[in-house]
């Protein structure tokens, strides 16, 4: 059943990290990259049973920490057991054969925008298409951003969860802050303890429509550690961002290569070293939203030398794409590939990889945010009317396996990265919290 805050769907983590197979994602061939779907008919997967008890045999289990060889047994679609060779009656219990496979979590994508009003029209993915092309590529929850209603938050908690009505998974919701004020400020507070959204978005681009001020960032940090919330940022220097963009419709740049150069890395390095200072000075962690640049993850990672509690999210199209595709002379084909930060030259994605391996970038996500071609047609004769975003929903699961399994992280980190990771996020934010005896007890968890 579809959550609407997120502090239900934690809770379901510590339940189910091992539901891929039985959440929809099921159990990744050693070979073939393949899923194995519990639900309906797939070769080689089982059968018998009533559909409410069923046993995954002989597969390796994984979690953020530990391989091992076990089955799982799940009663309506619950984890009952995880350890090996765990005896059912075999008439009354679908049994799928997990040998030579792995079973892992499915993913939580903790960046999206689903059915978002932005630039003058609307995503074209809902909650219904987005989830069915989340569950297809092996994600069983996501992250949406709420974005209030001319500043009110309520208003727009309201219209997303008319919005998630249709909802075929799980799923929680940021908040952003578009606006700053006494009642925005109340909000904050009972969105946090009414409702369970506990992460707040600052726009520091989007100059005009949702970009905030340093004051107000500071205000919004200070509201974000009174409450014991995580403050997040989309980190680009919005005046510095509308003054590129004018050089480039003066210089007669007007096509999707003028998004790139408008909008270079030393403006999202220069936004993120602002806002991780800010946060220092306030004394809160910060959470940073799709670093797309080695000088924003050079940013986060002398703030993580330093002690600072500091959070690097990398989205799937950053890790594995170029900006040779805004550069394509085919309009069409150059605007899908429009967003914001811009997808970076050669190299940003490899060094984003290698911060992904050694742990100075946390998590990955898509900022999947999604227009078709008639949207993106809207900026045809200037870039800046190109509604801005990529998908990477369905696919991220296997695009991260594919370019970061391969000697680059482990199994086990590949878990952690796309699903388990946010747990240790959110409790970043716990006085006293200690990642070691965390990650020992949630072990113990799993398999005891």
């Amino acid at each position: 059943m579809a959550t609407q805050a997120l502090a239900p769907s934690l809770r379901l983590l510590l339940l189910l990290p091992l539901l891929a197979a039985a959440a929809a994602a099921a159990a990744l061939s050693h070979p073939a990259h393949e899923f194995c779907a519990v639900g309906g008919d797939a070769s080689g997967c089982g059968g018998g049973g009533d559909g409410t008890r069923i046993l995954i045999k002989g597969g390796t289990v994984v979690n953020a920490h530990l391989a091992e060889e076990a089955d799982v047994y799940i009663e309506d679609g619950v984890v009952v057991a995880v350890r090996p060779d765990i005896p059912v009656d075999v008439d009354n219990v679908r049994v799928i054969d997990a040998t030579g496979k792995y079973v892992m979590p499915g993913g939580i994508d903790p960046h999206t925008h689903l059915e978002m009003e932005f630039m003058g029209t609307v995503t074209i993915d809902d909650f219904f298409s987005g989830h069915a092309a989340a569950l297809a590529g092996g994600t069983t929850m996501h992250i949406d951003f709420v974005i209030p209603v001319d500043g009110n938050l309520t208003a727009g908690l309201e219209s997303y969860k008319h919005k998630a009505a249709k909802a075929a998974m799980d799923y929680g919701f940021h908040m952003a802050i578009t606006k700053w004020n006494d009642e925005v400020a109340r909000e904050m507070e009972v969105m946090v303890k009414e409702h369970g959204i506990n992460s707040f978005k600052f726009f520091m681009a989007y100059k005009g429509s949702l970009m905030v001020t340093d004051d107000l960032l500071l205000q919004g940090l200070r509201k974000c550690k009174s409450l014991g919330a995580l403050a997040m940022v989309h980190a680009e220097n919005g005046d510095a961002v509308a003054e590129g963009q004018q050089r480039m419709i003066d210089l007669g740049i007007t096509g999707p290569e003028g998004h790139a150069l408008s909008r270079p890395p030393i403006l999202e390095g220069e936004a993120t070293a602002r806002a991780i200072r800010l946060a220092k000075f306030i004394n809160t962690p910060l959470y940073v939203v799709h670093v797309m640049s080695i000088d924003a993850m050079d940013e986060i990672a002398k703030a993580k030398r330093e002690g600072q509690r500091v959070i690097g999210e990398p989205v799937v199209s950053g890790l594995v794409l170029d900006d040779s595709w805004l550069w394509d002379p085919d309009f069409t084909i150059a605007s899908k590939y429009v967003m914001s930060p811009p997808i970076r030259e050669a190299g940003h994605g490899k060094a984003l990889q290698a911060a992904l391996s050694s742990g100075i970038l946390q998590l990955v996500g898509t900022d999947h945010c999604t227009f078709n071609s008639t949207q993106k047609a809207f900026g045809s004769d200037d870039f800046r009317k190109i509604p801005n975003g990529v998908n990477g929903l369905e696919e991220r699961m296997h695009i991260l396996w594919d370019s970061m399994v391969t000697g680059k992280i482990s199994v086990t980190d590949y878990v952690r990265v796309t699903s388990t990771e946010w747990y240790y996020t959110l409790n970043l934010l716990k006085p006293g919290f200690s990642l070691e005896v965390t990650r020992l007890s949630y072990q113990n968890a799993l398999f005891n």
